[in-house]
């Protein structure tokens, strides 16, 4: 079985209306591309780290209007997107959640996933990111069943903890999302080989779109969407961090024959720790 997908490279603006604006375009263009599968990066609805800009931005996943317009557009040509991520309200704590939403060619919500692993560090540039300080974490891993296999989802920083890729190729997934919005310095150095590692020892394919370019925050995103076939080779990718669309046709066949080869699935040991 094939399956045509299309990364959608966004630099997303401060508010969901603009972020809408932006994107319904592109997402236009890869549904009449043939795309079965359009997949957005993180943060597609809002990038804004100034918490004094933020207050009032964040809606409930049935008001905000780019969830809203998405849903609008997968039911209006018949496609599946994956949002890789909307800050939407948790309706756990004061925080928002940093959550993907898997649309039907229905408009109708699939799957969801909150963010696991929230990005609190200092950068080599000297920025300091303390996402939860905002975001509220999830803490259950997902996958979503589509009509062309099994999708396992997660977001950004996820990437940097091999075991919840672990624990999706356990479960079967023949796709890997990993939405970004990577930092410049993060990405230049990490971006392109941990896909391909999390690639590799899954036997998945990997498809990351990114969020590229200046934001009107201030913050400046690697782009580079990239999509890795299940032995770890790029298929496809971008070399800059503009809007664009990344295209790629995959044999989910691969994922079957990447995992024969290396059954390294079915060799976990129990260790001890030292």
């Amino acid at each position: 079985m094939t399956l045509d997908v299309a990364l959608v490279q966004l630099t997303t603006p401060a508010d969901a209306r603009g972020a809408l604006d932006h994107a319904a375009p592109l997402i236009r263009e890869a549904a009449a591309m043939g795309a079965q599968l359009i997949l957005l990066p993180e943060c597609a609805n809002l990038v804004e780290q100034r918490r004094e800009f933020k207050t009032g931005k964040v809606a409930t996943e049935d008001d905000d209007v780019f969830v809203i317009g998405v849903r609008a557009l997968a039911k209006a040509r018949k496609v599946s997107i994956l949002i890789g991520s909307v800050i939407v309200a948790s309706g756990r704590d004061h925080r928002a959640a940093n959550r993907t939403l898997l649309i039907g060619p229905d408009g109708d919500i699939q799957a969801r996933y909150d963010k696991i692993h929230l990005f609190d560090a200092d950068t080599p540039d000297g920025k300091s990111y303390r996402e939860s300080a905002t975001m509220c974490p999830g803490d259950q891993a997902v996958v979503a069943n589509t009509p062309s296999g099994r999708l396992g989802l997660s977001i950004c920083y996820d990437v940097r903890f091999a075991h919840l890729y672990r624990t999706l190729a356990k479960a079967g997934v023949d796709m890997i999302a990993v939405p970004a919005a990577f930092t410049v310095p993060t990405g230049r150095a990490h971006w392109e080989v941990m896909l391909r590692a999390r690639a590799i020892e899954t036997g998945a394919f990997v498809l990351a779109p990114a969020q590229g370019g200046a934001h009107e925050d201030g913050r400046q995103t690697w782009g580079h969407s990239l999509v890795v076939n299940p032995w770890g080779e790029v298929i496809a990718r971008l070399d800059h961090d503009r809007p664009a669309i990344l295209t790629a046709t995959l044999d989910l066949a691969e994922v079957t024959r990447a995992r024969q080869a290396l059954p390294q699935l079915q060799h976990d040991r129990v260790i001890g720790h030292p």
